[in-house]
């Protein structure tokens, strides 16, 4: 696919069927994250790409209420980082920064692969830290959905299944950004 394309065809999908996730898959998605910039090349990201069965069943338990769909994902990945890992210049701390790069370039290429990345805030950090076997002083950023979209809706509730297949509105340049001056 084009990068516009990608772009264009990368939504929050919920509704998911199961998919193989081979290691040929993860090796090619990582290495595509692995590209993003990051400030000094220090690439502060790490991933934890979880599809065996058992494994996902225990991650489920991290899963805030609202993610239930994404128990049906092939896989969940578990992005993260520490403040340690990149530049930190003044205030300004970038591993959040590099690692949201990162993670940008890992759902886009997920993405060209005709699959869904859905990137989730509802989860409880600790939880799954621990049965991830992540370090205490690790920031858990997002966990990731990834499976293959699925025309079936029944399994989701129905505010999921009203905006399922509706396109999110997107703000005006002019609400967003400026040229040469705030």
């Amino acid at each position: 696919m084009e990068l516009r394309e990608v772009i264009e065809k990368r939504k929050a999908i919920r509704a998911l069927k199961q998919v193989e996730i081979t290691d040929e898959l993860i090796q090619d998605v990582a290495y595509k994250a692995s590209r993003a910039a990051s400030c000094g090349n220090k690439q502060p990201w790490r991933f934890v790409f979880v599809r065996e069965k058992e494994s996902l069943t225990r991650l489920h338990e991290a899963l805030g209420g609202g993610n239930y769909w994404a128990k049906e994902a092939s896989m969940l990945i578990a992005v993260f980082s520490q403040k340690e890992y990149d530049c930190v210049i003044g205030d300004r701390e970038y591993y959040l920064f590099g690692t949201g790069m990162a993670t940008a370039h890992l759902m886009l290429a997920i993405v060209d692969k005709g699959l869904i990345a859905h990137a989730m805030a509802g989860f409880d950090e600790e939880v799954a830290k621990k049965i991830l076997n992540i370090p205490e002083e690790m920031k858990l950023i997002t966990l990731i959905a990834v499976g293959k979209q699925s025309e079936d809706l029944s399994k989701l509730g129905d505010k999921h299944k009203e905006v399922e297949n509706k396109r999110s509105s997107r703000k005006s340049f002019e609400e967003f950004a400026s040229i040469d001056s705030y």
